[in-house]
């Protein structure tokens, strides 16, 4: 007598996506860049820990291909990147030549270091070091030659904190690249208006208008004594 249950029907293919990490929390994703000759290999740790820390931003990039562009030298030169998130732009420089200081919030530190240790060989010059600004800048010193961000102007209660915080890094005769995407939900216009101008002397060094970032090159507009050297 023939049995009365049916073989198991084949389970349809499933209607979601099987890429896992679209249902995780936080997954881990490497990128290759290359610039002045460096392959350099790029870990973005997304998740809602890091949040905007997490990704290599176009600013970042555009910075980094400003720099080879316009062979900024950065041999010998004491340099510090702010807001790094992936230490990117810093790793850059520190390959260059640069006596670098890498810095961002804590939670976005383990990120960068190990960033760090995958391109920079041992024996570079970079250090990697939380800072909030208008907070603790000033356990820092005072004469860096060149003070870097990327898409770091996007939060306007932040815009003072910023300003006081490059007033202090940057040395009498140091030079702050900042590059941009210029969102005016953002406030970032205003930013480079209104109040950078204040207190620097500022300079478009370079537009591009495809993905709308602006990269402008500041500097103080008087000379003055170098600030303490408390550390790093």
């Amino acid at each position: 007598m023939a049995s009365s249950h049916s073989d198991p029907e084949p389970e349809p293919e499933s209607v979601f996506p099987r890429e896992v990490r679209l249902f995780t929390d936080s997954y881990s994703e490497s990128s290759r860049f290359c610039f002045c000759g460096h392959e350099l290999s790029i870990t973005q740790n997304f998740g809602s820990r890091l949040g905007v820390a997490a990704r290599v931003w176009d600013a970042a990039l555009s910075l980094c291909n400003y720099f080879e562009s316009q062979n900024v030298d950065f041999r010998g030169k004491k340099v510090i990147e702010l807001g790094a998130g992936t230490g990117i732009v810093g790793i850059l420089a520190a390959l260059q030549g640069g006596d670098v200081t890498i810095t961002d919030l804590p939670l976005a530190l383990q990120q960068i270091q190990y960033n760090v240790r995958a391109n920079v060989p041992s024996g570079g010059r970079v250090k990697v070091c939380a800072l909030s600004w208008g907070i603790d800048q000033h356990g820092f010193p005072g004469n860096y030659d060149l003070v870097l961000g990327a898409d770091i102007v996007y939060l306007e209660p932040t815009f003072p904190l910023l300003v006081g915080t490059l007033q202090h890094l940057c040395g009498p005769q140091g030079t702050i690249y900042l590059a941009c995407k210029m969102r005016e939900e953002h406030g970032t216009e205003s930013f480079f208006r209104h109040f950078l101008p204040q207190h620097f002397q500022l300079e478009l060094a370079q537009r591009d208008e495809d993905v709308n970032i602006n990269i402008y090159r500041a500097r103080h507009r008087e000379v003055r004594p170098a600030g303490p050297h408390p550390c790093c």
